[in-house]
């Protein structure tokens, strides 16, 4: 099937009134080889994707204070948790393509009992994870183990990574994104062993 919203595709058209979306398009596509769906069905209003797209590159794409490749295994474990198959194939994507240890990115399922992760990769990873469930089961506790290891901007850093996910997550599960052939191709090559399918994606 194809996703629930169509992708806009007129770049031409869209950057005679938004040029820097399309330009981050075509930066997407030099560096990934691809751009995703999901910005591209969000084009149809793009004064809600460019800022959104800042948002991203902020909170995401950015090295900030905690690192890409947190950042990244934050993404996956929250996404594989709140169960988004395009998501998971999103961030699978940016882990094997060089943005996380190989090693650890096989063993993110296993992260609480994995010699690979510390215990502060442990307490931002378990917030990630609770937090995709339904109800939410962050406790206060959660933060306590947080701020042992991290800074309060630290803190904030990593919470934002996990509810632009949460946004994500809840955008392309319900739209049924269509995956692209790159994601397609890494998480089908990496995930499928831990139970992944793209479901209604393709």
């Amino acid at each position: 099937m194809s996703s629930r919203l169509p992708p806009r595709h007129d770049d031409e058209t869209l950057a005679q009134d938004w040029p820097d979306i399309v330009a981050y398009f075509q930066r997407r596509q030099t560096e990934a080889g691809y751009v995703a769906n999901a910005m591209r069905i969000m084009a149809h209003r793009p004064d809600i994707l460019l800022p959104f797209l800042r948002l991203l590159d902020a909170a995401y794409w950015s090295d900030g204070e905690v690192g890409r490749e947190l950042k990244t295994l934050l993404a996956l474990v929250r996404s594989g948790a709140a169960g988004c198959r395009y998501c998971q194939a999103h961030t699978a994507n940016r882990g094997f393509g060089g943005a996380v240890d190989q090693d650890k990115m096989e063993a993110v399922w296993e992260f609480e009992t994995s010699p690979l992760f510390s215990e502060a990769e442990r307490a931002a990873l378990r917030l990630a994870r609770d937090a995709a469930v339904q109800p939410n089961a962050v406790t206060d506790q959660h933060f306590e183990d947080l701020l042992r290891h991290y800074t309060l901007t630290q803190a904030v850093e990593i919470m934002a990574v996990i509810s632009l996910f949460a946004f994500l997550n809840c955008w392309n599960d319900s739209l049924a994104t269509e995956l692209e052939e790159v994601p397609l191709d890494t998480a089908t090559r990496h995930l499928a062993a831990h139970g992944w399918s793209p479901e209604k994606h393709i």
